[in-house]
């Protein structure tokens, strides 16, 4: 299909929102979302207007599923509504199918998991900036024996409590997604390689990548946001997390303020 209809219009619409032709299908780019529509799914494209509708296929008796881009050129639209009902008209494989998932939505807005780990290296950087800072310093004054204790104590430190951190905070998302979450299983898409699609409670497939997993896995997320997805860890891993995390997060905790005292003496010895 992409060989066939590669030569047709990019539909520019209302608000930023693109329609174009990729390998895989069609490509509808929204401000917050991108949907995909491999050719399985689609049942036909109308061009009412200034309006591309982009029909699904549906079982018998079943209403269609309908996705619209608004506001484009005449002219390009109803080329592109033309040429893609052209190739689909050749298709000699049963009506009775359903489109939706083929249609796989993908969230462009950042997600809990992609804030959580921005965090996570915001707070790493700032702590290994500081520890750099104080090499220097202790450097320039010739207290070596500092600059060793840091590089020794807080190295380990740095290290062993963003490992902690991440393990806990993301444990405990986890446990609130098990309690108040919505738990489904995802099935392995074949559209690009380690993408997973799964539905949500209105019958929209969304879509997300995890690697090479398994043919399906179970994912959680929050009942206000299907597209705020996370893939919980196994129960081992879960609780290794949370407290072997903990450990990690008090005593590296403790490292950090006694190294604080130790080079406060040193530099106040110096």
């Amino acid at each position: 299909m992409s060989t066939s209809i590669s030569s047709l219009p990019v539909l520019r619409g209302r608000g930023g929102a693109v329609l174009s032709v990729e390998d895989i299908g069609l490509v509808l780019d929204l401000p917050r979302e991108q949907v995909t529509f491999t050719p399985d799914g689609l049942g036909r494209i109308r061009a009412e207007g200034r309006s591309v509708l982009i029909e699904l296929r549906a079982k018998a008796g079943a209403t269609p599923r309908v996705h619209r881009i608004d506001d484009v050129d005449e002219a390009a639209a109803a080329a592109f509504a033309d040429g893609v009902n052209a190739i689909l008209a050749n298709r000699t494989d049963s009506d009775d199918v359903d489109g939706a998932p083929f249609a796989v939505v993908r969230s462009l807005a950042p997600t809990w998991r992609t804030r959580f780990h921005r965090r996570i290296l915001r707070g790493t950087l700032w702590h290994l900036l500081a520890l750099v800072v104080l090499c220097v310093v202790a450097g320039s004054l010739g207290r070596w024996d500092l600059l060793l204790l840091t590089v020794a104590i807080g190295g380990f430190a740095w290290l062993g409590l963003w490992m902690g951190l991440y393990g806990v905070i993301r444990a405990r998302r986890e446990r609130w997604l098990y309690r108040h979450g919505v738990m489904v299983a995802a099935t392995r898409a074949t559209m690009s390689r380690g993408a997973y699609i799964y539905p949500d409670a209105t019958g929209t497939y969304r879509g997300f990548l995890h690697g090479e997993a398994g043919p399906t896995v179970t994912v959680a997320h929050p009942p206000e946001d299907p597209a705020d997805v996370l893939v919980p860890a196994s129960p081992f891993t879960h609780l290794v997390n949370t407290y072997a995390g903990a450990v990690l997060v008090f005593c590296c905790s403790a490292m950090i303020v006694l190294h604080g005292v130790m080079a406060v003496n040193f530099l106040l010895d110096g």
